[in-house]
């Protein structure tokens, strides 16, 4: 009985500590995005196909992803964002047209959308309704809620309920498995935000080592994941080999 009460106090511990970090992340990230404004027109000349454009989460601009931008960037990539989403608070099918309209007007080909949470679902709205051209390549989604979350059921905020489990727009996406095997969703062992996790059915899913909704975006071995996906290599990109992260099994790939 003793050990069952202090294997729960550890868990929990264990959990408030990712937490902590987790959000520590995002207040530095934030900052840094306050302080480093503009700079995206610099990221739009690659020597590399093929382009990326990226779609941040729910209340991130796209300084936010900056770090995935200077990372593609450095190895080749053309990086666009979209600056018309502001900090991506207003509807998904909204947004998943800001994404269509983009390409067209950039008359950008044969692109890999890489995004943050919310952004994934706007990348698979954008796929099924916005792309008739079919202009997006394939998808790479970090953290996104595919199925929801349990928690967005009690929060006051439109913004938020839009991941309910039972949200009509998302249950809809859902249902429509077409482009999953074009989308590699890459997740964290443990997310405070997504208790059910981001396992797509058909999808490359690959679990990261690092805990956090946010933090996994700074897992040391994401940029060879990332790299490798949008580069299209290896079909369903396995996570390089490397220790078992906190609260899971590192370098698991696998198509549900």
């Amino acid at each position: 009985m003793i050990g069952r009460a202090a294997r729960f106090v550890a868990r929990h511990a264990r959990h408030a500590w990712w937490r902590t970090t987790d959000y520590a992340y995002v207040v530095v990230r934030q900052a840094e995005g306050l302080l480093r404004r503009g700079g995206a027109d610099a990221y739009r000349d690659g020597r590399v196909a093929p382009d990326v454009v990226l779609v941040p989460g729910v209340y991130e601009s796209w300084p936010f992803m900056r770090p995935v931008a200077d990372l593609l960037h450095r190895n080749g990539h053309g990086v666009h964002v979209l600056p018309a989403l502001g900090y991506n608070v207003g509807p998904i099918p909204a947004a998943a047209q800001v994404l269509g309209r983009y390409l067209r007007e950039q008359d950008l080909r044969d692109v890999v959308v890489v995004a943050h949470s919310k952004g994934g679902l706007i990348g698979k709205r954008a796929m099924l309704r916005e792309d008739p051209d079919g202009r997006i390549r394939s998808m790479v989604a970090i953290n996104t809620p595919f199925a929801g979350s349990a928690y967005a059921r009690w929060l006051p905020i439109a913004s938020l309920r839009v991941f309910r489990p039972d949200d009509v727009g998302l249950l809809e996406l859902g249902t429509e498995r077409e482009v999953n095997a074009r989308i590699t969703s890459v997740y964290a062992p443990w997310d405070p935000h997504i208790p059910g996790g981001s396992v797509l059915p058909g999808a490359a899913n690959v679990e990261l080592a690092t805990p956090g909704h946010f933090r996994a975006l700074a897992d040391p071995r994401l940029e060879r994941i990332l790299l490798d996906a949008v580069r299209g290599e290896a079909g369903q990109p396995q996570a390089p080999p490397g220790p078992a992260g906190a609260g899971g099994a590192a370098g698991r790939a696998s198509t549900a």
